[in-house]
């Protein structure tokens, strides 16, 4: 639920620092309104098909994963 996302999202960037990373792997772009990532990567096949920013996401959020995979 959304007050378990709130939390989550604290708890991770309470604890970004330069000097350690953090992957977070969802399908739910809602967490990216608290969460801001530094980079996005898009799997396809074990393999990293397309990396962004928050751009990205939100573009997958409209538009989906087919057009990705189909350029791959």
């Amino acid at each position: 639920d959304i007050d378990s996302m709130k939390v989550v999202a604290k708890g991770v960037n309470s604890s970004r620092s330069e000097d350690s990373s953090t992957i977070i792997i969802t399908h739910y772009e809602r967490l990216l309104n608290y969460l801001v990532p530094d980079y996005v990567h898009v799997f396809f096949d074990g393999t990293i098909i397309k990396t962004g920013n928050l751009e990205l996401a939100n573009e997958l959020e409209k538009k989906g994963y087919e057009w990705l995979i189909q350029k791959k």
